[in-house]
């Protein structure tokens, strides 16, 4: 299937998935303008059950992707989530977001949140006015509201359970935008996502003039006929794409690449360092293989634990890509088939019992503070806490001939490599591809085995069953010839070569390199994201960063290699490897430099990883 934007994903989750049949039939359609304290007025769709023997709760989701389709007589096709949602009476309301499709206003991209005091809006007191007004408005709802949603729709779900309408009991943020500086999206460690941030952007950054129906203006057509890593690499230097392409028509562009360090614009926006005054039950759930947001949902979840202090705070982790829980079944993803259908299981087993709970007030149990899926081991568990208690530190070392060790190294070494921006090393098998796909977060690193730009370290096959859970930090010494430079790290599971399983498309999985987790560190952060350094050349230095956390176990006779490069080309921007502003680089100031990879007593570069005792 081909990869989708973000919000085309969103849209097809919502209302596409585990659609019920009747909707016309079986609900009653209200539209409100619900009038904000600032006196906009925003788009509400609300579906009200025509039999419905008691009062029922509210579930909200507020979008910028469309709370459509619009008029009385237009009813969507289905709702998402468990059946059982919809024979228990559940109330569904979605609402467009100021400045999005119907609703007034003007829209702003993750608007920053009111400090301790401060008068005006947000989508917090957004939240709370539309909270209030559909307990008063809408018939037969028992005050009790939920909100949910899926990536940008999670970050508004999130944001509702900022200081918290009393009637809001219950909020689900999945796959929350939490920080698009840090990790979620567009920018990991100041490292720019060029390729989901351009493409979403060209569509969704539009503006829209006044409410339609339509949302605005349409994606204006790219062509890329030998591929998207030739697009973007021809496009050339940072600079070039507004002028070449986007031409001035999206705004939220050139604030994306001009607020090049984490600065107070990123930090009003970050979600996770908000997120108080949560009065209601929150569940936050993301994927391991979520290629977007899964920063956010591991991140929102930890700020609520310890901003909010007294609440019901739980996490669900399940081995998906982008949305996927919302679907049907969840049995497989890309190469891997999980032997259960593991989004079905979520909706039922988890999700449903959560706002039965809270919003109902059934006597059911509330789903565990951590239920998360090993991608190892390819089985559900669940724990009082995340990370889990009875871990253990354990540290892997580079070694020589690409060796990795729980030993320190005792011989002195490197491993040297060019990181050449003309020649970006790929994230994708085949450059010709024109889709940003999803499956890459698993793909098979063999097709980087004669990259002159890659080192690799690998360990001897373990003897037993071996879980890793929590986080992981990489921790390495290099010098470079530059100024500056990216270093992306990758966990591998190598599986054996005598290994009997099939993929989910029956092929052989033996000797597969199976992505499990990676990040990207833009070096000139390595000790403040705030504030950059250069490199100077030829002097060791050390680049120490967190990958998100990661629950996998690796299995008997399975290896474990970690990978480095310098690009991921075209999704991460080229870094210049020179110390500069780069959205001010012209074409000739993308420069090569020789990076060495440390490994000696002095400097042994490794991965801290916690073991699952």
């Amino acid at each position: 299937m081909p990869a989708l934007s973000i919000a085309a994903l969103f849209v097809l989750t919502t209302q596409g998935a585990a659609a019920p049949t009747g909707v016309r039939q079986n609900y009653d359609k209200f539209e409100y303008m619900i009038p904000m304290r600032d006196g906009v007025k925003l788009y509400t769709a609300v579906y009200v059950p025509k039999v419905q023997p008691e009062a029922g709760p509210i579930l909200l989701e507020r979008t910028g992707y469309s709370a459509g389709p619009y008029g009385p007589d237009a009813y969507k096709g289905g709702f998402r989530g468990s059946p059982e949602l919809k024979k228990n009476g559940y109330i569904f309301a979605y609402q467009d977001v100021r400045g999005k499709y119907m609703s007034e206003g003007e829209f702003v991209n993750v608007r920053p949140m009111l400090k301790r005091g401060q008068k005006g809006i947000d989508e917090a007191t957004d939240a709370y006015d539309t909270v209030d007004f559909l307990v008063k408005n809408v018939r037969k709802n028992n005050g009790n509201v939920g909100m949910w949603g899926i990536s940008y729709p999670g970050f508004y779900a999130g944001a509702g359970g900022v200081n918290s309408h009393p009637a809001l009991k219950a909020i689900s943020p999945q796959a929350p935008v939490s920080n698009w500086f840090v990790g979620d999206d567009f920018r990991h460690n100041g490292a720019l996502f060029l390729q989901d941030g351009f493409d979403f952007l060209r569509g969704f950054g539009q503006p829209r003039p006044a409410p339609s129906p339509t949302g605005g203006e349409s994606p204006f057509p790219i062509e890329r006929t030998a591929g998207a890593y030739d697009f973007f690499l021809k496009t050339g230097a940072l600079k070039n794409f507004d002028p070449q392409h986007l031409k001035g028509r999206v705004s939220f562009w050139n604030e994306l690449i001009s607020h090049d360090t984490y600065d107070d614009f990123w930090k009003d926006r970050a979600l996770p360092d908000h997120s108080t005054g949560v009065k209601c039950a929150v569940l936050t759930v993301g994927g391991w293989f979520d290629a977007e947001d899964m920063w956010g949902a591991l991140n929102l979840y930890k700020a609520n634990e310890k901003q909010n202090r007294g609440i019901y705070n739980a996490l669900v982790m399940g081995p998906w890509y982008h949305g996927m829980w919302a679907g049907p079944t969840g049995r497989t993803f890309g190469d891997l088939d999980f032997g259960m259908p593991t989004s079905t299981w979520f909706q039922e087993r988890v999700e449903l019992p959560f706002f039965e709970k809270f919003l109902r007030n059934q006597a059911v149990d509330a789903p565990n503070e951590a239920t998360v899926f090993d991608t190892g081991a390819y089985e559900w568990k669940a724990f009082r806490e995340w990370p889990p208690k009875g871990l253990k530190s354990t540290s892997f070392f580079f070694g020589e001939q690409n060796s990795l060790a729980t030993e320190k190294p005792k011989s002195d070494g490197a491993d040297a490599y060019t990181a050449d921006p003309t020649n970006p090393t790929p994230y994708l098998a085949d450059p010709t591809s024109n889709r940003r796909t999803r499956e890459y977060m698993i793909d098979d690193q063999r097709f980087l085995a004669n990259r002159p730009d890659v080192v690799s370290y690998t360990s001897p096959a373990f003897t037993d069953n071996t879980t890793f859970a929590g986080g992981i930090t990489a921790d390495l010494w290099a010098t470079t010839t530059g100024t500056d430079g990216d270093f992306i790290v990758k966990l591998v599971d190598v599986w054996p070569s005598d290994a009997t399983e099939k993929s989910a498309k029956g092929a052989s999985m033996a000797n597969y390199q199976q992505l499990v987790r990676f990040e990207v560190m833009r070096g000139k952060f390595r000790n403040n994201l705030s504030k950059p350094e250069p490199f100077r050349p030829g002097e060791p230095t050390r680049v120490k960063f967190t990958l998100n956390d990661w629950f996998h176990t690796v299995r008997k006779g399975h290896r474990l290699m970690v990978i480095v490069q310098p690009y991921m080309f075209p999704l991460i921007d080229r870094n210049p490897n020179q110390f500069l502003h780069i959205q001010d680089a012209n074409d000739a100031d993308y420069i090569s430099a020789k990076v060495s990879i440390l490994r000696d007593r002095k400097h042994p570069s490794k991965i801290d990883l916690n073991i699952l005792k």
